[in-house]
């Protein structure tokens, strides 16, 4: 796993935040929620490869 994708998630997790923060003083809470799934949503297809990997090395490991 390299640093690059660690940068991205932080990156896009600042933005998420700025944005949520914006959203809610403005009164649009739905909006602001969806900002979040959406970023958690990003995030979780960013590392998904890194967890096929992970657990096809542990299958690997322990010969399964």
């Amino acid at each position: 796993m390299s640093v690059e994708i660690i940068i991205k998630i932080a990156a896009l997790g600042v933005v998420v935040a700025l944005l949520n923060q914006v959203l809610k003083h403005a009164g649009r809470d739905d909006q602001a929620f969806f900002v979040t799934m959406a970023g958690i949503i990003v995030v979780l297809t960013w590392i998904l490869p890194y967890l096929v990997e992970l657990f096809s090395s542990m299958q690997e490991l322990f010969g399964l």
